[in-house]
């Protein structure tokens, strides 16, 4: 019993409460992982403890986006507690992504000081790669983002622990923990260190598939690296212009490099870089809207770009909804939505332009019911909800909406 509803249905509330996982669905994952990890050595069951730990992860991101703190508490403790039996294992005392996955949840789960000694504690042990170690970038890519969404402003950023980081992450010696203050002259070489490396990167041919999935990742995290760098030191602009020249570069090389090697392989490395890349560049845009004035143009035209690309990608669409929120005519985004699902068969800019336009009839209906309680507004919307069962046909008419029950379960719900 209750297997059936192991699938998300984040979409739809019933009543209040929001719909996780259920009991036994969530009991039946527990017992996989548990009869998987006596199965497993080595390699495969260190790949098994990240698994479980990014999805213990996910399961308190879920409490903190519901806002249930008693939940939350009791799962940061099992979270924890999981996270600190894996570290403990022999093989998984270095394990860098271990490390950073176990700093994460102690910042999500708002113990910033805790989750700080365990980063530091990590740099620290992960020896003196410097960029080049493809591990260090990522740890410190995480810790120095993390850091960075703490900042009110980003006046007087250079002298903040962000920058210290990515300073250090550049000087191939042992890591020092944040005393409080970041040296000009580190700066500045640091600067000159990321240029070169990231000069090399774009410049190289990846010898077996095995170096480009590891390149591709490395270049990921070395041009978030550096693009964080130059916003916390130069600006805006100056990030900008890092992913600009990263994602033409990557445009360029990918299906090049590959036929050298004779294999498809190598496209879809470049092309997972690339939109890793661009996500890295939208979220950087919508952070510094958060906290500054700046336009909305930028973003937009980011986020079209990269959605024609990439159509498929969850994050994309939800940064292109919230931004479509603040803008009161919907055609722009109606003409897009249209235009992508002509040219792609992915499911999600259905799904999406149909939940666009659900956050619009909510919003309608707020606005004609304002102070009158539940009294149905006089001039009733039809032209949206025609709207949004026309988007229900058409994409249920569509090859990959036949078979996907959430569109179904969507439509229904919206015609109950």
């Amino acid at each position: 019993s209750g297997f059936n509803s192991i699938g998300h249905m984040d979409t739809m509330l019933r009543g209040r409460r929001q719909i996780g996982h259920c009991k036994e669905g969530e009991e039946f994952i527990q017992n996989v992982f548990h009869v998987l990890f006596q199965i497993f050595t080595g390699k495969e069951k260190s790949n098994l403890s990240i698994c479980w730990l990014q999805y213990e992860i996910s399961k308190v991101v879920q409490c903190l986006q519901a806002k249930k703190k008693k939940k939350l508490k009791a799962q940061g403790r099992r979270s924890k507690k999981l996270a600190k039996n894996f570290l403990k294992a022999l093989d998984n005392r270095n394990n860098l992504t271990l490390w950073k996955l176990y700093a994460y949840l102690e910042w999500l789960l708002g113990n910033t000081d805790d989750a700080r000694k365990v980063f530091d504690t990590a740099l620290c042990t992960a020896g003196t790669g410097g960029l080049k170690s493809a591990h260090l970038c990522s740890l410190s890519l995480l810790y120095a983002q993390l850091e960075v969404e703490l900042l009110e402003s980003i006046e007087g950023a250079v002298t903040s622990r962000a920058v210290h980081i990515l300073t250090k992450l550049t000087e191939s010696g042992p890591y020092v923990p944040y005393s409080g203050q970041v040296l000009s002259v580190n700066i500045l070489k640091a600067r000159k260190t990321y240029e070169r490396a990231l000069q090399d990167y774009l410049s190289k041919t990846p010898v077996s598939d095995q170096d480009q999935v590891s390149d591709a990742d490395q270049l990921v995290d070395l041009v978030g690296c550096y693009a964080l760098f130059q916003y916390l030191t130069v600006g805006i602009d100056a990030a900008v212009l890092i992913y600009t020249q990263a994602s033409e570069k990557l445009e360029a090389s990918g299906p090049q490099k590959c036929e050298k090697i004779g294999e498809n392989f190598g496209i879809q490395n470049f092309a997972s870089a690339l939109e890793a890349v661009m996500l890295l560049h939208t979220n950087l845009l919508r952070f510094h809207m958060k906290i500054s004035v700046y336009p909305l143009n930028p973003l937009r035209e980011a986020l079209t770009e990269a959605l024609k690309r990439y159509p498929s990608n969850q994050s994309l669409w939800r940064s292109y909804i919230h931004i479509q929120r603040k803008s009161h005519s919907a055609s722009k985004a109606r003409r897009f939505f249209d235009n992508v699902t002509r040219s792609t068969n992915s499911l999600e800019p259905w799904l999406f332009a149909i939940q666009a336009e659900q956050i619009r009839k909510k919003l309608t209906e707020k606005v004609q019911r304002a102070d009158v309680g539940e009294v149905h507004c006089t001039i009733p919307e039809t032209g949206l909800t025609n709207r949004i069962v026309a988007l229900f046909e058409h994409a249920v008419q569509s090859e990959n909406g036949t078979h996907c029950p959430l569109l179904w379960r969507m439509y229904l719900n919206f015609m109950v």
